[in-house]
């Protein structure tokens, strides 16, 4: 997924996990070169960036330096290097809502100071920069079962991330004129600190250059067996690949790309061309021309137009709502022969042709909603049901309720041994219906259940209903969770009414 979870390191460590990377000419005022980057897949509405990281966009000047199978993109001195850096939360006034603010430090060493979701962000005295940090709508694509190539619904729909943004005058920050071709990366490293007994953080959490370098081609899911490279290539240095590191990468990029070029059981390039591509792939950063158009399709143009020994006609980069799998896999599979599309094109929301360009975070509350009928009248089912303990579930092995009446807990033990805590909120016998909010163990926030028996003839429907955001674990993920969860509980109780 992008650059989502793409290690057991990230997976461990979410608020430095990076999930995404752009570059594109801004759409609002020319002249402008706009740079974004995200973490923290799946974040809930009450993320924070983690004080304990640097976020990281950095630019280096890049030329072409060889064609067709010798392809070859050589970067440069100087380093333009954008920082981010934040603080604790800081609590406001009674009443106010806590506020993290947070320091951009710039090419040259100017620090900007800035308040983290702030929609206008903020720019320097000039207008020369202007930054902003905060939570958005996750606006990656991911439409496929990449390992079967089966089309699905974007799996990353309703999902939100924490982005960072910065947009500065090209010209004077770039100076095109002694070259325009740019690599980009983004990476997040630990905040410098004394070495401890025990040894030294880490070089760096993660980085990302082109989307999709770590799960999709080093660790292609189609390859069974193959080692996973994803923690070892995360700690490598970006713009320069350990030199003894090279061969290992290399090759599992030409294995990678082969079995890809075979997934239409058609080899639609030749070895020598898997090999330009892979050492296309193994230097990797994303490139942009800053004195060409950007558009939703011209990702990979550069790269594609040099393997194939002509000059390029866009100026490459990503736009927020470019759909990159798609293009990605296109290319991969077929050579561009036939244009293969997922089962979703666009996004949860459309990037933003203004500042801050990503979408505003999604806060619309998700629905799971299941019902069965049971061949038994309304009193019988809710003498088994109607108590808030739950102990009739199948996946429950345990419940412990803490308190009586309103405000009550259960304390739910999982036949798998996770622990859920719940709220009883309202309970009307008299109408066989309680309602209930989670405290902990699902991975959602402003969740609400609401429980139902009601009668239709001699039988009754008991309806098991909730709301929530997701948090910690994608939209979909907690959907299945939930809705696994009320199904088997629900055809429990409709094998035991017979």
């Amino acid at each position: 997924m992008s650059d989502h979870v793409d290690g057991p390191r990230q997976i461990g460590d979410p608020a430095a996990d990076l999930t995404d990377l752009f570059a594109f000419n801004s759409p609002e005022k020319p002249g402008r070169t706009v740079l974004g980057a995200n973490v923290f897949p799946a974040a809930g509405a009450s993320a924070l960036f983690s004080n304990a990281v640097n976020h990281s966009i950095v630019v280096r000047r890049t030329t072409v330096a060889g064609h067709g199978d010798a392809v070859l993109f050589k970067t440069s001195d100087p380093e333009y290097r954008f920082t981010w850096r934040f603080s604790a939360l800081e609590h406001g006034p009674e009443g106010s809502t806590p506020v993290q603010r947070g320091t951009c430090t710039l090419p040259g060493g100017q620090e900007l100071k800035f308040v983290v979701n702030d929609e206008k962000g903020a720019s320097t005295p000039d207008g020369m920069f202007r930054v902003f940090a905060g939570l958005r709508s996750d606006p990656f694509i991911l439409a496929w079962m990449p390992a079967t190539l089966k089309k699905l619904p974007n799996l990353i729909e309703h999902d939100n991330v924490l982005g960072i943004v910065v947009e500065f005058d090209t010209h004077r920050v770039l100076d095109p004129d002694k070259g325009s071709l740019f690599g980009v990366i983004a990476e997040t490293t630990p905040v410098p600190a004394p070495a401890t007994l025990i040894g030294k953080p880490p070089p760096r959490f993660d980085w990302v250059g082109r989307p999709e370098q770590t799960n999709m081609r080093l660790n292609n899911p189609a390859m069974e067996g193959a080692e996973d490279l994803r923690d070892l290539w995360n700690q490598l240095t970006p713009f320069a690949i350990a030199e003894d590191l090279k061969p290992l990468f290399r090759q599992r990029l030409i294995d990678s790309l082969t079995n890809w070029d075979l997934r239409d059981g058609k080899a639609d390039f030749t070895p020598a061309a898997i090999g330009a591509c892979a050492n296309v792939y193994l230097d990797d950063f994303m490139l942009i021309d800053v004195t060409k158009p950007t558009t939703d399709s011209s990702y990979l143009e550069i790269e594609k137009s040099t393997l194939q020994g002509r000059p390029y006609q866009t100026g490459g980069g990503r736009t927020v709502n470019s759909n990159v799998v798609d293009i990605m896999i296109s290319w991969m599979v077929n050579n561009d022969k036939e244009h293969l599309q997922g089962g979703s094109t666009s996004a949860t929301k459309p990037g933003s042709t203004t500042f801050p360009y990503l979408a505003s975070p999604n806060k619309e509350l998700q629905t799971v909603a299941e019902s069965v009928e049971v061949s038994a009248p309304p009193d019988k089912v809710w003498a088994l049901v109607g108590a808030f303990g739950g102990s009739w579930h199948p996946l429950i092995a345990k419940v412990e309720l803490i308190g009586s009446g309103i405000g009550q807990l259960r304390k739910i033990e999982t036949i798998d041994g996770k622990q859920i805590i719940e709220r009883l909120e309202t309970m009307d016998d008299s109408k066989r219906f309680y309602r209930y909010t989670n405290i902990s163990g699902l991975p959602a926030s402003n969740y609400t259940g609401t429980f139902v028996v009601t009668p239709k003839g001699a039988n009754s429907v008991i309806e098991w209903r909730a709301q929530y955001l997701g948090d910690g674990q994608g939209t979909l993920v907690v959907k299945i969770i939930v809705s696994t969860l009320f199904k088997t509980g629900l055809e429990a109780l409709k094998k035991h009414f017979g």
